[in-house]
C-alpha cells in the first residue's frame, strides 16, 4: 500500500472578506496522480499555491510527509525544493538560454556542480524532445516547447510532488498535445502529481483520482471513470455537460 505523501486538513484561505477555500481536506499518496477540476474561480489554482507555500493560509494544515509546510518560514526554501510547480505562463528568464534557465536553481539553491547539472538537463531535454534547443533562448521556442522546458526545470530539482496549474491554458490547440504527452509519460513513471486542468479527456486518461471543486469546497471525489461516466452530484453533472456539444442548425 502506497504511503501518504501530502495531507491537507481543514484548509481555509481568504482574500480579505472573500473566502476562496472552505474547510478543505484532502490527501495524496506516493505515486498518485490527482486531477483537480472545476469552474473558473472555484479555488483550484489557489489550492496549488497554498500547497507550495506561495500563499499564506488562514486556517488548517498542509502536511508533506507529516511536516506542516506553513509552520516555520525558515524551512520553506528546503520544502519548496520537494514541491515542484509548473505555471501556465512558463516563467522562463528571457535573457538566459534554455540550458541556463534549467541549471540555475540546481547550481545556486542545491549547490550542485555545473557539469553534473548540465548533463542531467540534457538527459531531461532529450526525454521531452528538446535536446537540440539547449542553446536557444525562450523567444525562439513555441509555447509548447517553452512549457516542456518549464517542466524540465522543475524535474531537475528532484521534487517529491509535482504541481501543474493549467499548463496548457495559454497554448494553441496544436501545441497542447505535446505537453500532455509529457505529463502522461511522468504518470507512467510513477511521479506524484496534482494537476489542475480544463482538458477533460486528458484528465480522464491520466488521473488516478478526480476531485471536483466548486466555490472553494470539494463537491465530489472519485475514480476518473466513475466521475466522468456516473457523476454523483447535480453540480458535477452540470459542469460536465458544458463540455458536451450538439450541432445545432437552423432550418430554412
Amino acid at each position: 500500500m502506497a504511503a501518504e505523501l501530502l495531507k491537507i486538513e481543514h484548509l481555509q484561505k481568504s482574500y480579505d472578506s472573500h473566502v476562496v477555500l472552505k474547510n478543505l481536506s484532502l490527501f495524496v499518496d506516493e505515486g498518485e496522480v490527482l486531477v483537480v477540476v472545476g469552474p473558473s474561480g472555484c479555488g483550484k489554482s489557489t489550492l496549488l499555491r497554498c500547497i507550495n507555500a506561495l500563499e499564506p493560509v488562514q486556517g488548517g494544515r498542509i502536511l508533506l510527509r507529516g511536516r506542516d509546510i506553513h509552520e516555520n518560514e525558515k524551512n520553506l526554501p528546503k520544502l519548496r525544493q520537494q514541491i515542484g510547480m509548473v505555471f501556465q505562463s512558463y516563467e522562463l528568464f528571457p535573457h538566459k538560454n534554455i540550458m541556463d534557465n534549467i541549471i540555475l536553481a540546481p547550481i545556486i539553491v542545491q549547490k550542485r556542480k555545473r557539469e553534473e547539472a548540465r548533463q542531467e538537463a540534457m538527459e531531461l531535454l532529450a526525454r521531452v524532445g528538446l535536446e537540440n534547443r539547449a542553446n536557444d533562448f525562450p523567444r525562439q521556442l513555441s509555447g509548447g516547447q517553452k512549457q516542456r522546458v518549464a517542466i524540465v526545470r522543475s524535474l531537475i530539482m528532484h521534487p517529491e510532488l509535482l504541481l501543474f496549474d493549467e499548463v496548457t491554458a495559454a497554448l494553441d490547440p496544436e501545441m497542447v498535445r505535446e505537453v500532455l504527452d509529457v505529463l502522461l509519460d511522468l504518470a507512467r513513471q510513477g511521479r506524484t502529481m496534482i494537476i489542475v486542468t480544463h482538458e477533460m479527456q486528458f484528465a480522464r486518461a491520466v488521473a488516478d483520482r478526480v476531485v471536483f471543486l466548486d466555490k472553494g469546497k470539494i463537491v465530489e471525489e472519485s475514480a476518473p471513470e466513475a466521475f466522468f461516466s456516473r457523476p454523483q452530484t447535480e453540480r458535477a453533472r452540470r459542469f460536465l455537460d458544458t463540455f458536451s456539444f450538439e450541432t445545432v442548425r437552423k432550418s430554412g
